[in-house]
């Protein structure tokens, strides 16, 4: 079962395939896993049904987001046990100043108390990750994010958190243009609108990233022996 079952038409499928998108480039050999936003103010303090959810946070996703979180804690896990390199790009607090486009946008987003950006304890940093503050949706637009991942000799990006359609596909699609490796492992992924999430991770499949089940993405990622891990 893949997110965009039952939202891409067959047809939409065929002119795909008809135009060769949708191959797999492969995750290459020394991975970084990126956490993207994923602070209370996308979930929730609490697992809840999103008409709820949004009433402690206009910008939380509901419960899709924390179905998410103990997917990227699997990914995460075994991030630890190789000791690869994790960043987590995320929003800063706004202030003021911070306004702009976005603010007229989403005016809410102005509003979020400062507990609100504290990351989700499931799948927070500790000692030695690497934090991206950003004022936008790319991890990369505005911030030391290629720097860092030059450094570390990175060639593979996995790519997880929110929203799928915003700062994710954001971020896949300038990881692309930078010409790593990108796989986003589908069910670590989350937006507030499933046709949203379903439609931009088809499209990420088409054209920037390999979307896969996280099952298969951590295959893939156990079988890097211990020579292409990064130390």
């Amino acid at each position: 079962m893949r997110p965009w079952d039952g939202i891409i038409t067959d047809e939409d499928r065929r002119a795909y395939d008809a135009a060769g998108f949708g191959r797999s480039a492969g995750i290459g050999r020394r991975p970084a896993l990126l956490i993207i936003d994923v602070q209370y103010r996308t979930t929730g303090s609490l697992p809840l049904p999103f008409w709820q959810a949004v009433e402690e946070y206009p910008t939380s996703c509901g419960e899709v987001a924390w179905q998410a979180v103990g997917h990227i804690s699997t990914v995460l896990e075994l991030f630890r046990k190789k000791r690869w390199p994790v960043l987590f790009p995320h929003v800063a607090p706004k202030v003021l100043q911070d306004g702009g486009r976005l603010a007229a946008k989403v005016p809410s987003i102005m509003t979020i108390p400062p507990v609100g950006y504290r990351f989700v304890r499931e799948v927070a940093p500790i000692d030695g990750d690497i934090l991206i503050p950003k004022k936008h949706p790319s991890a990369f637009f505005g911030t030391t994010l290629v720097s860092h991942l030059v450094d570390l000799q990175v060639d593979s990006l996995i790519m997880t958190g929110c929203t799928t359609s915003g700062c994710v596909r954001a971020s896949v699609v300038d990881a692309f243009s930078y010409n790593f490796h990108v796989a986003v492992p589908q069910e670590c992924v989350y937006d507030r609108s499933s046709i949203a999430h379903g439609v931009n991770l088809f499209d990420m499949a088409q054209k920037y990233a390999d979307v896969l089940p996280t099952s298969d993405l951590l295959k893939s990622l156990e079988k890097l022996t211990e020579r292409d891990d990064v130390q």
